[in-house]
């Protein structure tokens, strides 16, 4: 069995997601569900999605739209609370150093841009998404395996642009130095956040009691270390958005 919260981890809040993690692996007991005693940090998320004992973990709308719709079962979008956003939606949000002289998304296009990764929603697939949608071609020239990454890209001069989650952007505002040294300039439309699947043939319904009752049983302390509010079930329709183009002349 395994189980993973993988898409916000950071050093300051580990120890909110494993007592998170210890209330929702209670309460999936508690319904008859085998979950293992603690959270795997060790494999990677797209390896541990398409486990078949996979018990619990969270997985970003473009990596199941493209390759894991039909092969595990959704239970919820995550809730994390952004201010203007729908509940269990999310943004990205556009940032270039703090002392450029930019000040909106056509300024900014020309640049160069970091991306953590293709197969990203909010690093590429909705700010590509975005800028089409207002007649703007991006130019990614670096691919950095992570959003911090992206960030430490920008502020150090080897790409002008970038696209962070949103989510993402509030942790870096809270540890991350380099935060303080990028500024936003635009922010997209709105896409399903990240969701809580089990595997394929589950039966989503006490999974989705199990961690609702999980995340209103946590410290208020926690819920705001992780932004977390709530799971909300989305509708498959949801995601049914077009998958995005691999970005023409991005380094391997």
């Amino acid at each position: 069995m395994i189980a993973n919260l993988p898409m916000y981890l950071w050093p300051a809040n580990i120890a909110a997601h494993d007592r998170l993690w210890a209330l929702i692996r209670d309460e999936l007991r508690n319904r008859g569900i085998s979950a293992p005693d603690a959270l795997d940090y060790d494999t990677g998320h797209m390896d541990s999605w398409g486990r078949p004992d996979l018990v619990l973990s969270q997985i970003c709308n473009l990596p199941y739209r493209a390759r894991f719709r039909g092969k595990v079962t959704m239970i919820g979008a995550a809730d994390y609370a952004q201010p203007g956003i729908e509940p269990g939606f999310y943004q990205s949000v556009f940032i270039v150093r703090a002392d450029d002289p930019a000040r909106s998304l056509p300024d900014a296009a020309i640049y160069g841009m970091a991306i953590n990764e293709p197969l990203s929603n909010s690093g590429w697939g909705v700010p590509l998404q975005y800028a089409l949608a207002q007649g703007l071609t991006l130019h990614p020239v670096l691919r950095t395996g992570a959003h911090r990454e992206s960030l430490r890209a920008v502020v150090d001069g080897r790409a002008g642009l970038a696209a962070i989650d949103g989510v993402t952007w509030l942790n870096m505002q809270r540890w991350d130095d380099n935060a303080a040294r990028a500024k936003v300039i635009a922010r997209t439309h709105a896409t399903p956040g990240m969701t809580f699947v089990t595997a394929l043939g589950q039966d989503p319904a006490p999974y989705f009691a199990a961690i609702d009752l999980a995340i209103k049983t946590l410290s208020q302390h926690d819920r705001d270390t992780l932004n977390l509010r709530g799971i909300v079930a989305l509708p498959q329709a949801a995601y049914d958005i077009p998958l995005p183009p691999f970005p023409a002349n991005l380094p391997i």
